[in-house]
């Protein structure tokens, strides 16, 4: 699976919720820009919420990708709410968020969240899917999402440890169509039953 997408699977579905909070501050004044997206992503980008996913520890480049494809209304942007802060319980959505970002702000968030940690998820995953998982992965995911979806620099967001209800809601639109593939991704995703995908979200879950 070639990705700037799964990691959707990466940001796809609610990622870097927020930042509109914060696009009034200068690109230099960090901890104003990312104030918003640590309202829904969690201090740093290790998102507690198990539909929002985890953003610290992506890459720069990834990131910056994603963002632009938000703003520019690119990939989905499903409505959701605001998680913590003085705005808790609004609704909002990634395309609104990133909206008034200039390339400046996008790149000052993007290289923020690069260098924090990527804090895997506390979940439970099934032991004989995740082996089955391994299996698919290898197959159909290796070639661009190393050491099993968990090196930042494959630029295609870190799938090992992400939380399996994001996960679950991204294949969900990358099999609809909804979320842009390249042609290489969409017949490794078009290979894929409702079975094998189940089991790779166990498997990815299952790094701790």
């Amino acid at each position: 699976m070639t990705t700037r997408r799964v990691g959707s699977i990466l940001l796809a579905c609610g990622a870097l919720l927020g930042l509109s909070l914060a696009t009034a501050a200068s690109a230099a004044d960090v901890s104003k820009l990312v104030e918003g997206c640590d309202a829904c992503h969690g201090k740093a980008g290790a998102s507690t919420e198990k539909d929002v996913p985890i953003i610290g520890g992506y890459s720069q480049k990834y990131l910056e990708i994603s963002l632009k494809a938000f703003k520019d209304k690119k990939w989905p942007c499903p409505e959701t709410k605001i998680r913590t802060g003085p705005k808790k319980d609004t609704k909002t959505d990634m395309c609104k968020s990133a909206a008034d970002l200039s390339d400046a702000d996008m790149q000052e968030v993007a290289k923020y969240y690069s260098e924090q940690k990527f804090v895997r998820a506390k979940q439970e995953s099934n032991a004989a899917l995740a082996a089955k998982g391994l299996e698919i992965h290898n197959k159909n995911c290796k070639k661009c999402h190393s050491e099993g979806g968990s090196e930042a620099s494959d630029d295609s967001g870190i799938l090992a440890g992400q939380h399996m209800d994001y996960l679950t809601a991204t294949f969900k639109t990358l099999v609809s169509g909804e979320l842009p593939m390249k042609k290489k991704m969409k017949a490794k995703i078009d290979e894929l039953d409702k079975e094998s995908i189940e089991a790779l979200i166990n498997y990815y879950g299952s790094f701790k």
